[in-house]
């Protein structure tokens, strides 16, 4: 029988139209405001205390709150309005000082039953509902520094290894002081330096206390390939870092000479973020010195997870987490949390050359973390905060090599939380030189809402238009395209947030887009019907013919659009790619629409009735 779908089509039909509704009304529970307090040491608790401490911050500066929720070591507290966030951060933050991490945060608002059917809202972008924003500067001071105590120590092996000996050599910021007793002596070590590290000083000869100096100034070009490598590989490890945390289309590049933006839009847990993006962890490896050993040439450490515990290592590094390969968090035969650690060929030939020398003797993993400290200062009058970085150095593993150790090894004693964390921060790759943060901003709904009242109100006016088209030129017909219209946003809401997509204006745009594109299929199916009926057909078999002849053009049209989309998501970038998802999306969404959902609505009306004429409009 012509225009009439078997019942297994018109149930298939159906069940994609409730499941589209239902997977698309978490988008209509926007989220509230709220702040979350979380621990900057990785496997601490939330104690009761500190819970009292947030609400008697909230209480002391008159904010509003509500919806106080604790998951493991995070709390989080829902507040009254979006301008009560920075001033109820800056409360908190005062009271509980630098062993927290306070962030601005969305707490979402989707009912449990639609969250235990795995349906949630889409993601939207930085620029409708914010997310969060990172500006930092590496510390290119603190960098150079590093690579001068690295220079130090090359320079004092190969003079070794050479035979020429030195009386001392001495790191300073861009300055190495290279004594020798005898004047040849330090001829043959200017020959050297200048055959092994071509270009990268300024050699000068000094006599000092009757002692032969070379003084080895670094160049400005030295220093400014230094600043171009670290700034790009703390761009990778960065990337490395927000692909961890699973961030839709964020944004990560350079800005000026050495500062870096982050830009991680929709983002939840703006806490973790910042914990893992701006942790300048980092590992270093080192025996423990000798009885005996002078004082200095050790250094005395506590034992991170041993408050009162201290132990003297030899202040010269083996190798650090930069050589780090690979890391893998795991458990050992007594289930207790272990990283399994690979080293790239120098730092594994640095490991086997030392350990080689060193069986039955302890080496220590020392784990070097940069963090925020924050003190206070009388400004006219006014105390005001101000943010430090100190540098903190604590053992983590001490355990006695029982044999030589190569590229592949593991580290023991850590948490059951610190293990993956650190496993993770060295998978991702460690910071080349140590970052602050320079500015941290929570982009608030204020734009964002503007934003999406705008692109609502573009979206609502083209809708309202087409609407109206249809059901002057098509009548019952135009009716029928406009309900499937509306089952297509409800589709392509649905499919956006079930992949998590993140909603940005050029998506909007994109969605606008898709109202026009739905509803030309229509225009092609029912000015095909009208040509049918003008072509003498009867009514059931003009439907039937609009449809199926209309199909072809249909599709030849929209699959074109559609390899254009694709192109533009494999070559594009950020909203570039937004615009193209949406795009995609919509496309699939109409043609499922446009053909099968208006063919069950014609059907229904229609199929199976004898029917001189159709409502369609037009001259016929």
């Amino acid at each position: 029988m012509l225009n009439k779908y078997p019942i297994w089509k018109n149930l298939l039909i159906l069940a994609v139209v409730v499941l589209a509704f239902i997977y698309a009304a978490p988008n209509l529970y926007p989220p509230d405001s709220a702040i979350q307090v979380t621990p900057s040491r990785a496997g601490a608790e939330m104690s009761e205390r500190t819970l009292e401490d947030v609400r008697k911050a909230l209480d002391a500066a008159d904010i509003e709150y509500f919806g106080e929720e604790v998951t493991g070591s995070t709390a989080l507290f829902r507040l009254a309005s979006t301008d009560a966030q920075l001033p109820a951060k800056a409360a908190i933050q005062r009271r509980l000082g630098d062993d927290y991490i306070v962030a601005l945060n969305l707490a979402p608002t989707t009912p449990q039953w639609l969250v235990d059917l795995g349906a949630g809202p889409m993601t939207l972008g930085l620029d409708l509902s914010g997310g969060v924003h990172f500006l930092m500067e590496v510390d290119m001071a603190e960098y150079v520094k590093g690579r001068m105590t690295n220079y130090r120590e090359d320079l004092r092996n190969s003079l070794r290894e050479e035979d020429i000996k030195y009386r001392i050599i001495v790191a300073d910021d861009t300055k190495l002081r290279l004594s020798f007793r005898k004047e040849e002596l330090r001829t043959e070590a200017r020959a050297f330096v200048n055959r092994s590290y071509p270009g990268e000083f300024l050699i000068q000869e000094e006599e000092v206390d009757g002692n032969f100096d070379l003084l080895l100034s670094v160049t400005e070009q030295q220093v400014k390939e230094f600043e171009d490598y670290a700034v790009k590989q703390n761009l990778m490890t960065l990337r490395n870092r927000v692909n961890e945390l699973g961030v839709a289309e964020p944004l990560v590049q350079r800005q000026g000479r050495n500062r870096i933006v982050v830009e991680l839009p929709g983002v939840q847990d703006t806490a973790e973020a910042k914990k893992i993006l701006g942790k300048a962890a980092n590992l270093e490896f080192r025996l423990e010195a000798e009885s005996g050993a002078s004082r200095f040439a050790t250094e005395e450490y506590t034992f991170r997870s041993e408050g009162g515990r201290t132990a003297r290592l030899e202040k010269k590094v083996i190798t650090t987490g930069d050589s780090v390969t690979n890391a893998s968090s795991s458990f050992d035969e007594n289930s207790f949390p272990q990283v399994n650690i690979s080293l790239d060929s120098k730092g594994g030939a640095m490991m086997t050359q030392v350990t080689k020398r060193a069986v039955q003797r302890r080496m220590a993993v020392l784990f070097v973390e940069r963090k925020p400290k924050t003190t206070y200062e009388m400004v006219d009058g006014v105390e005001q905060p101000k943010t430090i970085q100190v540098v903190e150095k604590s053992i983590i593993s001490l355990a006695t090599i029982q044999s030589v150790l190569g590229n592949s090894f593991r580290i023991t004693g850590l948490g059951a939380a610190e293990a993956p964390e650190l496993a993770l921060l060295l998978r991702a790759g460690a910071l080349a030189a140590p970052m602050d943060f320079v500015e941290e901003r929570t982009v608030g709904p204020s734009l964002g809402a503007e934003n999406i009242e705008k692109g609502a109100l573009s979206v609502a006016a083209g809708l309202l238009l087409v609407l109206v088209a249809m059901i002057v030129f098509y009548r019952v017909f135009g009716v029928v395209a406009n309900i499937a219209l509306a089952i297509n946003l409800t589709l392509l809401v649905a499919l956006m947030s079930l992949i998590g997509a993140t909603l940005t204006l050029p998506g909007i745009a994109g969605i606008v887009l898709t109202v026009g594109m739905a509803v030309d299929a229509n225009v092609l199916i029912f000015s095909r019907i009208r040509e049918e009926l003008r072509n003498g057909r009867s009514p059931q078999q003009a439907i039937h013919e609009g449809y199926d002849r209309a199909f072809l053009t249909i599709f030849d049209a929209n699959i074109t659009t559609l390899i254009v989309a694709v192109i533009l998501f494999a070559v594009g970038t950020g909203p570039v790619k937004g615009f193209a998802v949406t795009l995609s999306f919509g496309i699939l969404t109409s043609m499922f629409t446009a053909v099968m959902v208006t063919r069950a609505m014609t059907n229904f009306i229609y199929g199976g009735r004898n029917v001189s004429s159709l409502s369609i409009g037009g001259k016929v």
